[in-house]
């Protein structure tokens, strides 16, 4: 594989999978420990622009025996020079590096190898939000059953907790079979104006009636908050122990006005549709910033005291944006107290849905800094880059495309630096996807930010063929 200055030929001369080894020097391609836990049969070929073809000569065993070892030995070298960024990133940074996995993903079995190898958490991207855990039905009700709250009985949706189980469950039985090669898990997302279904606040579950009232809704929020907290980090439950942390509250301040998201930041969508890209049904109820609060009250009554509870928004280091978050976040800190009675929040969630050509790496370490010194810890959630406006994913523009990004998560990466040895907490980074083709960015979304399909894009660390990217170099440094 190639660094830096070597060419897009090399890469794709490369073999399909290579066999991963644990982080080392970059500048020696020496390395520490060899990771051969892989879930796949891998081979190696010999490094770009060597001769793979043996000699036909049968009479000289001995040549025969030198060819072999010298191919051995290119081998061997090649192998060297992919360290696991899981050792890198902690030996550089000391926090946790992850990636995003939904749907089929997980058994995609090169790209499940280089979870397993490079990566020791994951965001399952889909999966944990409120619209799977309803069935994805989202036009309609899936049904309703009474529930205890508080003393009180309460009519409550049915929840169905089997999409996220698959994932968990193949995480549980790597994690068994790997002690010391764990992943965890970060739970997103309990409280999210997209993604839930409009009938939840609505009387009966039906979104053709009225609005429910503030403190229906209330009930409703603790309700959903427990059930999924407890199921997933009770004592009782077998993923008790895979979750580090779980965004309560996502994406609840405005592009447009730098304040609280509201139930018209789009005209044009209606709030009668069974979900949301833009507006907020939570703020329709609301009215107000209390469902956060709120939120994060009850997360912290449910959640084991060591679960980590984060705020989480895109668009961070726009100046305007970084105010409103800075008040949210100060806001959910204000009322920190005992479970039961207060808030806990343990750090910001800084999506990381950047470009090639913004945000500067000066105003990531500006944002950073800024929330960290409200809530004193900082991650990366939901890293990748948008690809240049004359990126037409031809051969020749991605070698010029993959420098562009290795040059910008580089600036990013080294911000990141500055705002730890400035004394912010950076606890953890984490990249929305693994390999180009599964990025969202490669559909329409008017969620995050939106992604449009029509243009090309490269944003991972890793291609199409699973093959490390210029920008996987960044993380891989350990100097």
């Amino acid at each position: 594989m190639y660094k830096s200055g070597k060419s897009l030929v090399a890469l794709l001369a490369a073999t399909t999978m290579l066999s991963f080894t644990a982080c080392g020097s970059t500048e020696t391609g020496t390395a520490q420990v060899t990771e051969s836990e892989t879930t796949s049969e891998q081979t190696v070929d010999s490094s770009a622009g060597s001769s793979k073809e043996a000699t036909s000569d049968t009479s000289s065993q001995s040549s025969g025996s030198d060819d072999t070892s010298q191919q051995e030995n290119a081998e061997a070298e090649e192998e060297e020079q992919i360290p696991a960024l899981r050792d890198c990133v902690e030996q550089k940074m000391g926090c946790r590096i992850g990636c995003a996995i939904t749907g089929q993903e997980p058994w995609d079995i090169p790209l499940w190898d280089l979870v397993t190898t490079h990566f020791n958490a994951v965001t399952l991207g889909n999966e944990l939000k409120p619209d799977s855990l309803f069935g994805y039905s989202n036009g309609k009700c899936p049904g309703t059953q009474e529930a205890e709250l508080n003393g009180e009985t309460i009519t409550v949706p049915v929840i169905n907790f089997k999409n996220p189980e698959k994932i968990l469950d193949k995480l549980l039985k790597w994690n068994e079979a790997h002690p010391d090669r764990e992943i965890k898990v970060r739970g997103h997302v309990l409280v999210w104006h997209s993604q839930t279904p409009e009938w939840f606040f609505h009387e009966d579950y039906d979104k053709e009636k009225p609005y429910v009232s503030k403190e229906e809704m209330d009930k409703r929020q603790e309700w959903y908050i427990r059930e999924v907290l407890t199921h997933f980090t009770g004592d009782d439950s077998p993923y008790k122990d895979l979750f580090y942390g779980w965004d309560v509250v996502n994406e609840a301040v405005s592009d447009g006005t730098g304040t609280y998201r509201t139930d018209a930041e789009n005209p044009n969508e209606p709030l009668s549709n069974d979900t949301h890209g833009n507006n907020s049904s939570w703020w329709h109820v609301y009215q107000s910033e209390d469902y956060i609060i709120n939120a994060f009250k009850y997360a912290n009554k449910y959640a084991p005291a060591d679960l980590e509870l984060y705020y989480n928004d895109y668009n961070e280091c726009v100046a305007k944006k970084r105010v409103g978050i800075v008040a949210l976040l100060q806001a959910v800190k204000d009322q920190e107290g005992e479970p039961g009675v207060g808030t806990r929040i343990s750090a910001m969630g800084m999506q990381g849905h950047y470009s090639t050509g913004s945000p500067s790496n000066t105003d990531v370490e500006a944002s950073a800094k800024a929330y960290g010194a409200v809530v004193g810890s900082v991650q990366i959630t939901e890293w990748d880059l948008n690809a240049s406006d004359d990126y037409d994913g031809s051969a020749e523009a991605k070698e010029k495309e993959y420098e562009k990004m290795r040059k910008t998560y580089n600036l990013q990466y080294y911000a990141l630096q500055n705002v730890q040895k400035a004394g912010v907490n950076v606890t953890g980074i984490t990249f929305w996807g693994t390999v180009d083709k599964y990025s969202w960015l490669q559909h329409r979304s008017t969620v995050g930010g939106g992604s449009t399909k029509e243009k090309a894009q490269c944003p991972l660390l890793f291609d199409d063929l699973y093959q490390p990217k210029p920008a996987f170099w960044v993380f891989a440094e350990t100097n």
